[in-house]
């Protein structure tokens, strides 16, 4: 079980930041400073929202619906936060957090289906 989770932390955060590296330059962000945020934020983040609901799903009898909104709005809203504090070209912090990550979720979805 241990490795299973190892590696399925591992891809999570390979595909989210392969994801959202893709969304920083479609959306004609340029800057290595936000570029290195956005990588961060996402090491930081990704690790805890993945493990919290493989948690949440193992070990408890709650909504995971509502687990999952909460986690992802958890990160939206802190990653959010960071880009309004030291990001240099991001103006709207909060909606470049929510795009980035409905980018990303909604791609690991899509290859959850697929594969």
């Amino acid at each position: 079980m241990t490795e299973q989770l190892l590696t399925s932390l591992g891809l999570s955060l390979a595909l989210t930041l392969l994801f959202e590296s893709i969304f920083f330059f479609i959306v004609g962000k340029r800057s290595k400073w936000d570029f290195l945020l956005l990588l961060l934020l996402n090491v930081l983040t990704n690790p805890v929202v993945v493990m919290s609901w493989y948690l949440a799903r193992m070990y408890t009898k709650l909504n995971l619906v509502v687990v999952l909104v909460f986690l992802e709005t958890a990160a939206v809203v802190i990653e959010g936060g960071f880009y309004r504090k030291y990001a240099e070209t991001i103006k709207r912090p909060f909606c470049f957090s929510l795009a980035a990550n409905a980018c990303s979720f909604g791609a690991g979805k899509l290859i959850e289906v697929l594969f």
